[in-house]
């Protein structure tokens, strides 16, 4: 990891999203730390599509993971997905279970992933949002805002670093 120093200020970039300033993030096991008592919501394949949307809603949160009886991540649900498979074909948020209408080709990255590879993933993938798995489990997620956030906050580092290298 690139390190310009190790000032232990944090910043809360809204929506519980905590990163160190002055300090470069380069893999998701320092954002998953930083940002430790961020929630991961999950639902049951069980559940309608309301529910689900109600949870989502209560939480401004964009995309839900679904989790099997074994409380093993199965699937993701996003509003993405509601706008395709429910509104446009004229199904019903209340009667039609998530297990039906859920992304079941769940893209999951790890702990020692890249924010730069996640970035890469998202794009090719036309994906928000990533779920991270340790041992098959759930350990947290990363949407497309927090690498945005994170990118951001890397180049204004570089910059100033850049800076204070130029000027002595």
């Amino acid at each position: 990891m690139v390190t310009f120093n190790h000032e232990k200020t944090f910043r809360d970039l809204g929506s519980g999203f905590v990163i160190k300033h002055n300090e470069i993030m380069t893999r998701l096991d320092d954002f998953l730390k930083l940002n430790k008592n961020r929630q991961v919501l999950t639902i049951s394949k069980d559940q309608s599509v309301k529910q689900a949307l109600i949870l989502m809603s209560e939480k401004n949160i964009g995309a839900i993971v679904i989790v099997d009886n074994n409380d093993l991540p199965i699937g993701i649900f996003s509003e993405r997905d509601y706008a395709r498979k429910i509104i446009l074909k004229g199904k019903s948020s209340k009667d039609t279970l998530l297990d039906e209408v859920m992304t079941k080709k769940l893209i999951t990255v790890t702990r020692d992933c890249k924010i730069e590879q996640c970035m890469e993933i998202m794009n090719e993938k036309r994906i928000r949002h990533l779920p991270v798995l340790e041992n098959k489990k759930i350990v947290g997620i990363i949407s497309i805002r927090d690498v945005l956030k994170i990118m951001i906050e890397e180049q204004k580092e570089l910059i100033n670093h850049l800076q204070k290298f130029i000027t002595g």
